[in-house]
């Protein structure tokens, strides 16, 4: 460039590509504004964290919306953009109450199968579920009760007496074992990804609370710093800490004067100072409202000073009536300044933020879960493994089991034989299988003769209800009765449908009986007579959810309106053959599982003599006896023999089935009994007489498939007791006595009837070459490895667990405490070595005060399929299970 022309030229051209690059970022920002999202609210932006958000949106409420959202069924405050919410939901095990789901067996099953990993996957699976039915009640515009995604699961408190009705809900007895099913299953429900939640899980009751259910409004609980935390607590921190569990649920009763929902103590102290929980505390349904109803705690004289109470000492969300309004009037009246509200909205909003709620459905990786993940095959292969490696078997006497399929005839007997309600416990779902004993049996044996019988009722007084058939049933000159359904839950204007029922036996799942509705409520009036075929005593009832009642001859038996799930209200009359009966029933629905059932049961039938002669004349017998969900349960108006509210009085078996059980044995049959049940049962006649006996819990939709799969050899039990079976409730302390001594395997000094950790294979498990340090440095981990080897013919699970007792304690340590289990499983003839690492947390003592301790001294260390013995402690030498005595120094 030496001309000036050639200067020229080029600034000509730097100037064209300044213009150029200058128009093009005023293009690039342009369009940059133009995309750029503008808020109303600061809330709404997603790229803030959920904790501003919440502050944001708190912030802008006023003080009657900041107290109408802590209560469970919070309202939409429609200013804001907030939708309506209720809180409440369960997933105990499986999405509850909510029409279909899968249904896996009951907790203590869970707890049965000592494999976490298994329950951390079917954590996986249920929440899989809530997730497609929470995306598609919004979507239909339905946000009420068991349509959102915060789960008051599970259920970690210590099964620590077998008189507790709930206990079926735990995981066991044992604070390491509940811990390590707790922690998976609580990983499961909420999810791995790092920014939203899957769904709140929320692990109940804190604490120190198992009963009785009865007086749990009343009580108040005192135990050692010793007890509290080496038994009713550990669980608890390992939710926190191990699992990040987004809520906890505060319990009924009261723990050292105050109420576990108004406890510094507990709320404060113990779980935010010193375990450092971020999340939210719920109360356990109108367990505030105890602190001022007259005969209860008797804490606050209003419900005001109730709800101030309570959430000053850290209960965020109410259960309840009680915070909404009374907060209000606690605020203006100084009871509270309104800056603790904003504290407890703060945990409440975030997480539901966390959950995604707020924003965009395309955001949220677990919106994107479809809904045929609802009970789908893959669900239900997962139930079915479930169930199986939550069976027990108790005792096999000369190889009675496995049954031979080539049996021509089989007697099943009792009243759990083809009970779907044995199949599914509390707070269940409604699964599309109910594969009952008697069902998977003559699966199993189609070319056999299946002879059933009832044989007794559950109970005495207790009858086993059936559904009122059509041939007693009459409207007019029509068979069944007249049913009017209405597109509102209070019978009102014209029905919006009339038809014939051929009998009210109805689960409607998944669509509602009136077309067209825009939610669940809806009511149904039926009419007309029952003509009974005998004369006698007869009970009658209406199994349903929600709410409903029965007129009989124009006089009301009874109404209720507050099951959430189906429940059985009954009256007993007498009834003549051939008189006919006026009859109506008012059912209305205002939830997502609606079901109606009339039933009914003669009472003064023999049922033993059908139960002997099935049995004569077959070549072997299955008692499927036990207990019921009925009976055994949360606060129940039950009052039988051996059974107090919910609770039992007795641990053995009813009298009616030991009747039973005794007749059948007297007639020689080879003879299994299968036990269906949510507690530990005293079957001492039986465990001396019959020579099987299976404990199949109460084991969800595929249980009876899962329980004949075991008696035929398909599948090789290994399930272990999460719990003892003691031998007499005289073996144990007073049931409000929380006190541990004498209490469960780890002070039990009597002998139980069948241990914690009990269970047989149809193999043998052979143990050798334990490798551990004869002597340990305090405060380090303890590494050990054993060799397993099965020495049987049948491929199988082994349960390997692992013991520590401090020999020659001073300070009342534990007669002996888990502290490790996996459960392998071993081909025949396969060994495999399995290594464990006793942590300074689990070999640690406890002082009176609670806190750990370190005692130099001589600690037995037992691996095996079971409990040691005390005189296996010291090098042991049986064959399935070895011990050695280490020096802590």
């Amino acid at each position: 460039m030496n001309t000036q022309s050639d200067r020229i030229i080029f600034t000509l051209k730097t100037v064209h590509k300044f213009l150029i690059g200058v128009i093009l970022i005023s293009l690039f920002c342009a369009c940059t504004e133009h995309t750029t999202t503008t808020y109303e609210y600061t809330f709404q932006n997603p790229k803030i964290s959920f904790e501003e958000r919440a502050t944001d949106l708190i912030h802008q409420m006023t003080l009657g919306e900041k107290v109408s959202q802590m209560r469970y069924d919070a309202p939409e405050i429609e200013r804001l953009g907030v939708p309506a919410y209720n809180w409440w939901n369960e997933c105990l095990h499986g999405v509850a109450r909510a029409g279909e789901a899968t249904v896996f067996p009951q907790g203590i099953g869970m707890g049965a199968t000592w494999n976490p990993t298994l329950i951390h996957d079917m954590g996986v699976a249920v929440s899989d579920e809530a997730r497609a039915k929470h995306h598609k009640f919004a979507k239909e515009g339905k946000r009420g009760i068991y349509q959102g995604l915060t789960f008051w699961t599970p259920n970690i408190n210590i099964f620590r007496d077998p008189r507790w009705g709930r206990g079926q809900e735990t995981y066991g007895e044992d604070p390491y074992l509940t811990s390590r099913i707790g922690v998976n299953y609580i990983k499961g429900l909420q999810g791995d990804d790092p920014k939203y939640l899957k769904l709140v899980a929320t692990a109940k009751h804190f604490a120190v609370h198992s009963g009785p259910e009865k007086s749990r409004h009343q009580d108040n609980y005192q135990v050692s710093n010793r007890d509290l935390y080496e038994t009713y607590l550990p669980a608890f921190e390992a939710a926190v800490k191990e699992a990040k569990v987004h809520s906890i649920m505060c319990a009924y009763n009261r723990f050292r004067d105050e109420a576990c929902c108004g406890s510094n103590l507990l709320l404060q102290k113990i779980l935010r100072d010193d375990w450092d929980f971020q999340g939210y505390v719920v109360s356990d349904c109108w367990a505030i409202a105890d602190f001022w109803e007259p005969n209860r705690h008797g804490l606050t004289e209003t419900a005001a000073e109730a709800g101030a109470l309570a959430v000053t000492s850290g209960t965020d969300l109410n259960c309840g009536n009680v915070y909404d309004p009374n907060l209000k009037e606690a605020v203006l009246k100084e009871l509270i300044d309104e800056s603790k509200l904003d504290i407890a909205l703060k945990r409440l909003f975030t997480a539901r933020f966390k959950l995604g709620m707020f924003d965009a459905a395309e955001d949220v990786k677990w919106a994107q879960t479809p809904y045929d993940v609802v009970a789908s095959d893959k669900h239900y292969q997962l139930s079915e493994k479930v169930a199986r490696e939550s069976m027990v078997l108790l005792k096999n006497e000369d190889q009675l089991l496995p049954l031979s399929k080539d049996i021509t005839s089989i007697a099943v007997i009792g009243p759990n034989a083809n009970s779907k309600q044995a199949l599914l416990g509390n707070y269940h779902g409604t699964p599309h299988q109910f594969i009952t004993p008697l069902k998977a049996i003559k699966d199993k044996l189609p070319n056999a003769q299946i002879n059933y019988a009832l044989g007794s009722d559950v109970a005495e007084g207790w009858p086993i209800l059936e559904p009122i058939p059509t041939s007693v049933l009459k409207n007019g000159d029509k068979k069944g009765l007249k049913g009017a359904y209405f597109a509102n839950r209070s019978w009102e204007g014209e029905p919006a449908l009339v038809r014939n029922d051929t009998a009210v036996h109805f689960i409607w799942m998944p669509e509602k009986p009136v077309k067209d509705i825009q939610n669940d409520e809806f009511s149904v009036r039926w009419t007309g007579q029952i003509i009974p075929k005998e004369t006698g005593s007869y009970r009658i009832g209406l199994k349903a959810s929600s709410g409903g009642k029965i007129y009989f001859n124009e006089q009301l038996q009874f109404e209720f309106s507050d099951d959430h799930e189906p429940k059985t209200r009954y009256f007993d009359t007498e009834l003549t053959k051939g008189v006919a009966y006026d009859i109506k029933i008012d059912y209305f629905n205002y939830h997502t599982d609606p079901q109606a059932h009339l039933v009914w049961a003669k009472k003064d039938q023999d049922l033993l003599s059908p139960a002997i002669e099935a049995a004569k004349k077959s070549d072997v017998v299955v008692l499927c006896l036990g207990l019921s969900p009925n009976i055994e349960g949360e606060e129940m108006p039950v009052l039988l023999e051996g059974f107090d509210k919910g609770d039992r009085s007795e641990i053995t078996l009813p009298k009616t089935q030991i009747r039973l059980l005794k007749e059948i044995h007297a007639l020689g049959k080879p003879t299994v009994l299968v036990l269906m049940n949510g507690s530990a049962l005293a079957v001492n006649w039986a465990d001396e007489n019959i020579p099987a006996i299976l404990e199949a819990w109460y084991p969800g939709e595929f249980g009876g498939k899962a329980i004949a799969d075991v008696l035929f050899g398909d599948y090789n039990p290994a399930g272990r007791l999460p719990v003892t079976f003691y031998k007499s409730v005289e073996n144990l302390p007073d049931f409000k006595s929380y006190d541990m001594g004498n209490r469960t395997y780890k002070y039990f000094k009597g002998d139980p009837l069948y241990a914690f950790g009990h269970g047989l294979s149809y193999t043998n498990f052979i143990y050798t070459n334990l490798e551990v340090s004869d002597v340990v440095e305090a405060q380090k981990e303890i590494a050990l490895k054993v060799a397993v080897t099965n020495a049987g013919k049948v491929d199988g699970d082994e349960v390997v667990q692992v013991y520590i007792t401090h020999i020659n304690s001073t300070n009342d340590a534990p007669i002996r405490s888990l502290v490790g289990f996996k459960r392998i499983h071993l081909k025949a003839n396969e060994t495999k070595t399995v290594d464990f690492s006793i942590t300074p947390k689990l070999y640690a003592q406890l002082d009176e005060a609670g806190n750990k301790i370190y005692l130099e001294g001589k600690m037995s260390i037992s691996i095996g399929g079971r409990q040691p013995t005390a005189d296996e402690l010291n090098n042991s030498v049986a064959t399935n299970l070895v011990s050695k005595v280490v020096t802590i120094k």
